[in-house]
């Protein structure tokens, strides 16, 4: 099958090398050729529709070598060939151009959701310095009204007012960070983050049970997915590491999943020095992924 877009090419030259020499009795035969000609010549179409090309020729060729008796036939078959022809060069040039702009715009949109990650970063970052600005002039005020006990319960009314509106807008950034993070990593990789949630460990993704078999340690096809996912995720939202948390009946089977689940990460780009691993015996089977925070 290698060689098949060469012969089809050297059959369209051979084709187009006798188109000349159409009898002149035939003018639907020349009429047809003029068509392809002009197909041929077209910059924008005449590396499309090879196949179809060559049929087309082959086509007008057998209707200017046909016999009067036979020519309505060939004619209606050549009609049908060079319509083809022009159709199936023009379908696949506007395919072409239709695969080029989905590129574009998948190309556009990470590049749009990177950029609205970085900036959030980059607020929440802002955020973070101000507030710990504001923990320390806290602190002075706290210190410079110890001589004056009222003083310093209205200072810490004032204060605790101002770190709860402080942390609520922090609050706020983080979570805008991490859907910025979420959208790109699904965007880049194609895959669905799993439903997580935060505790004192940071943010938690519970994989589903059927992401390994029954005693088996490998991670089926959509779980790899799913595991580079939460890499990019990671990736994006500067986390400082990943640590992998496994049960299982058996230790050793815990064990050896955890390792599989570090190894999909580490396919998925992150850095496996940055990956902690841990695998123990339980009641339930569980694999959690744990994208720590800053």
């Amino acid at each position: 099958m290698t060689f098949r877009p060469m012969i089809l090419t050297a059959a369209l030259a051979a084709c187009f090398a006798v188109a000349p020499a159409m009898a002149a009795d035939n003018p639907d035969a020349a009429r047809l050729s003029q068509r392809l000609t002009a197909l041929d010549a077209d910059s924008t179409l005449n590396t499309f529709a090879a196949y179809e090309r060559l049929q087309a020729r082959q086509a007008v060729s057998t209707l200017d070598q046909a016999a009067k008796r036979d020519r309505p036939g060939a004619l209606y078959v050549a009609e049908r060939r060079v319509a083809i022809a022009e159709s199936a060069a023009r379908t696949q040039a506007m395919q072409r151009q239709v695969d080029q702009l989905d590129r574009e715009r998948s190309e556009l949109l990470v590049e749009a959701s990177r950029r609205d990650a970085a900036n959030a970063r980059a607020e929440s970052e802002r955020l973070r310095l101000q507030a710990q600005m504001q923990a320390e002039e806290a602190e002075r005020l706290r210190q410079q009204s110890e001589v004056d006990a009222a003083a310093m319960q209205d200072v810490e009314s004032a204060l605790k007012g101002v770190a709860g509106a402080q942390t609520a807008r922090l609050n706020a950034a983080r979570d805008r960070q991490a859907k910025l993070a979420r959208e790109e990593a699904e965007l880049v990789t194609g895959g669905k983050l799993p439903a997580a949630k935060r505790d004192s460990r940071g943010e938690v993704f519970a994989l589903d049970k059927a992401s390994f078999g029954a005693g088996k340690a490998s991670l089926g096809s959509g779980a790899q997915t799913t595991v580079k996912t939460v890499a990019a995720y990671a990736q994006a939202s500067s986390s400082p590491g990943v640590k992998v948390e496994v049960t299982a009946a058996d230790a050793k089977l815990a064990q050896r999943r955890a390792e599989a689940v570090r190894d999909a990460l580490v396919a998925g780009g992150w850095p496996q020095g940055q990956v902690q691993v841990t695998g123990k015996a339980g009641k339930t089977d569980r694999t959690e992924l744990v994208v720590q925070s800053k």
